[in-house]
């Protein structure tokens, strides 16, 4: 106990050494996180300037003949591609983003300092997944801003959207967190970009799946992101309800996914 004295006023201070409440050990967190996210450059190309840009292009000339809501208009091709270009922000922020800046704070010995700080293990996962959410809702935000100006009539239940995106972000974080935690970073750079490369063209994003042979549709039917996309179109092009298969195969991966990353993630 200490007491001052200054300009004829005393005080007795007591001080209370101690971490803060968890609640804002979290948030403090994620607003770092996220401030991190928005600031690179690199992840600002993959999350928001890509998808935009192959949103616009692909929309406004026929490079690929996709399947369309109203025949002729311009509506019908923004309303095939837009649902995809969502799942695939989801799958460049939860997955790509993720993973190469969590592989790269392991091998700098950011995570290893960050595990014995008074935040436990768990609420920084949870601050990185808060920051991939808001990250998330400004680029689903300025994508369906986009894909409104362009002619994107959707249909369907906000609430099935919703738990599409989820399921999906949880999908596609444990996925990307249990290759951050697991390989080097630099090959976590690699494979992460390449990951993303191959489920952009093979995922039904852009081409339809029935592109593809029937015995290569049944095994790319399984994939997320094929997942998140088709059960965005069925509610969003289609004005389907809640598109059960489709949950299914995204809950499957969240649990496969975070339940691997919890067991074999290395903070070393």
């Amino acid at each position: 106990m200490t007491t001052t004295e200054a300009g004829g006023v005393t005080g007795t201070f007591s001080p209370r050494p101690g971490a803060a409440p968890l609640p804002r050990m979290i948030r403090a967190q994620a607003a770092l996180e996220t401030r991190m996210l928005l600031r690179n450059g690199e992840q600002l190309l993959l999350t928001v300037i890509i998808p935009t840009l192959l949103l616009v292009l692909f929309s406004a000339v026929d490079i690929i003949a996709v399947p369309t809501a109203t025949a002729g208009g311009a509506g019908g091709s923004v309303d095939f591609l837009a649902p995809g270009i969502l799942a695939l922000a989801v799958l460049s922020t939860a997955f790509t983003g993720q993973a190469i800046a969590t592989g790269f704070e392991r091998r700098y010995g950011v995570l290893k300092r960050l595990a014995v700080s008074p935040l436990p293990r768990w609420g920084l996962m949870t601050a990185k997944t808060c920051a991939v959410l808001v990250t998330e809702v400004l680029q689903i935000t300025l994508l369906t801003a986009v894909a409104l100006a362009l002619g994107w009539s959707p249909q369907g239940n906000p609430l099935a959207v919703a738990a599409l995106l989820l399921l999906g972000t949880a999908a596609f974080s444990g996925l990307g967190l249990l290759m951050a935690g697991t390989l080097k970073a630099e090959v976590t750079l690699a494979a992460a970009n390449l990951v993303f490369l191959l489920l952009l063209v093979g995922g039904g994003v852009i081409v339809p799946l029935e592109k593809f042979p029937e015995a290569a549709q049944s095994v790319l039917g399984l994939l997320p992101i094929t997942a998140l996309s088709d059960g965005l179109r069925e509610v969003l092009q289609h004005g389907a309800g809640l598109p059960w298969p489709d949950l299914g195969i995204l809950a499957v991966w969240a649990v496969l996914g975070l339940g691997a990353a919890a067991r074999f993630f290395r903070w070393e």
